[in-house]
């Protein structure tokens, strides 16, 4: 790749560093604070007149420079802030004073040691007493620029285009801070995510990325081929089935967070691959996984943000229990005023629809046309937390029968911010009656053949041996972290998300 003018002048300087006998990228770093604790330190000693000074070397990237003479501001910024360094001659002599003037510039990396002080501003700062390059920065980072708004200095990064950000993350993270707090965020939810599920002696596992047999969900897998073992393997798309074998190896309570990959569109809430937390749960239903998961919610804002009340797109969301229980048939007949108990076929409920003016897919079954409903009219609507609970058959098939109605299931999915948050079920543990949903769903995709869901003979193998009545949950924890950071794409929320190969 070619470089432009101002990187030639920076590999120059490389060079002319290395002939003076300086490295430009050293192998050592000898930071002894973060900038955070230079500063809390310095203010817990300032007021003490007995102290003799904070001595301290501080390692970060330069953020903005100014000189003045005799004396030079810089301003370094590492991971837990910003802090100034405050140059002058008196102390590192004129011959380092010439070397950070020519030398360093904005987006390099320099460890400084020192006192600190607080300027004539009132700026706590470092004085400082020796300096030297960690990395020289050959392609200067997109500047900040300033905008003077109701008379307050604004300041703005010029990296804003999404797409640059995107295929150039390293980047946007070096120069906007706030996507560097929504990252931070998106750690301590999965921490807290894990914390409450190890609190109630749940086990977190690890289950095969690369799987025999894809199953656990309706959807197309990406497809590798093996080798040494020539076969084709599937990269899962659902942690379900293997979780669900581990109940029937006595763990009562097991969970995973991690990676699912499904070879599917892209819009603002749907990415290739994605992260996922399943939990399954012994001698559970999906009541008490609905009271669970409002406990969960509660607890990540708790531990994160210290409240439970934020806001999305405009709403202020409160997630204290508890949360809204909505059947999903009345949900229906409230929004596009069909009941799909009154009917049971696909060219029943394809009537009905036309009739009420409603897009109608042709070939789509009587599940995928429920499907549609949901998503396009009804999930818009469950802006505050809600769980729609009771769903049909057509679209559950791993889920068990209500008591009484071979046509319903126990299921709920959760709700948030006009998005669903997360799916679960009372689980289905008869092994004869799952052999025969498998036969069911493997006719209910025949149009195409990725998304029939395989038999999948070891798991029934599995449940023929015994499995506890169970509860089990899914949530997508990129969706989580973008209600509650108030993200509206997903890609905003994933450090690399895939992108089009640009044309040349």
């Amino acid at each position: 790749m070619p470089l432009s003018d101002l990187e030639k002048m920076r590999v120059e300087k490389i060079h002319r560093l290395r002939a003076e006998g300086i490295e430009p990228y050293p192998g050592r770093a000898n930071r002894t604070h973060t900038a955070l604790q230079a500063t809390r330190l310095f203010e817990e000693t300032e007021t003490n007149p007995g102290s003799d000074g904070i001595h301290v070397t501080l390692a970060g990237r330069i953020r903005a420079v100014r000189t003045m003479g005799k004396i030079a501001f810089a301003h370094i910024e590492d991971g837990s802030g910003r802090i100034q360094l405050f140059l002058r001659v008196n102390e590192i002599g004129e011959e380092n004073m010439k070397h950070f003037t020519n030398d360093f510039d904005l987006g390099d990396f320099i460890e400084a040691q020192g006192t600190m002080v607080r300027t004539r501003t009132g700026e706590i700062s470092l004085l400082v007493q020796s300096f030297r390059m960690l990395a020289k920065a050959v392609t200067p980072l997109p500047a900040a620029k300033d905008e003077i708004v109701d008379g307050q200095v604004v300041r703005h990064a010029t990296l804003s285009d999404p797409e640059t950000r995107y295929r150039q993350r390293y980047a946007d993270l070096a120069v906007n801070a706030d996507v560097r707090e929504i990252f931070r965020t998106r750690t301590a939810i999965i921490r807290a995510l894990r914390r409450f599920l190890d609190e109630r002696d749940f086990i977190e596992v690890e289950t095969p990325i690369l799987q025999p047999l894809y199953g656990g969900a309706a959807a197309r897998p990406f497809t590798t081929f093996h080798n040494q073992l020539k076969q084709d393997l599937y990269l899962r798309i659902s942690f379900e089935l293997y979780l669900k074998r581990l109940l029937v190896g006595m763990f009562e309570g097991v969970y995973e967070i991690g990676r699912d990959f499904r070879n599917e569109g892209v819009d603002f809430k749907h990415n290739p691959e994605f992260t996922q937390l399943e939990f399954y749960w012994a001698y559970a239903d999906y009541l008490k996984v609905m009271t669970l998961t409002e406990e969960m919610i509660c607890f990540v804002c708790d531990e994160v943000f210290g409240s439970r009340i934020f806001t999305y797109d405009g709403h202020q969301i409160d997630v204290n229990p508890p949360w809204k229980r909505l059947d999903l048939r009345q949900g229906l007949i409230e929004v596009v005023g069909i009941d799909i108990q009154k009917h049971p076929t696909t060219e029943s409920l394809a009537d009905a629809m036309q009739a009420s003016g409603l897009a109608v897919n042709p070939d789509a079954s009587r599940g995928r046309l429920i499907d549609s409903l949901l998503g396009d009219y009804l999930e818009p609507t469950l802006i505050q937390p809600t769980f729609l609970y009771d769903y049909p058959r057509d679209i559950s098939p791993l889920a068990k029968s209500k008591p009484g109605d071979p046509t319903m299931v126990e299921r709920f999915e959760g709700f948030i911010g006009g998005m669903e948050l997360c799916n679960a079920f009372t689980e289905l543990n008869d092994p004869l009656d799952q052999e025969a949903r498998f036969l069911e769903m493997r006719q209910e995709y025949t149009e195409d053949e990725e998304l029939r869901h395989p038999m999948d003979e070891d798991y029934l193998q599995a449940m023929k041996y015994g499995m506890p009545p169970n509860g089990g949950f899914g949530m997508g924890v990129d969706r989580l972290t973008m209600l509650l950071t108030g993200q509206h794409s997903i890609r905003e929320v994933l450090l690399f998300p895939p992108l089009r190969e640009r044309e040349e």
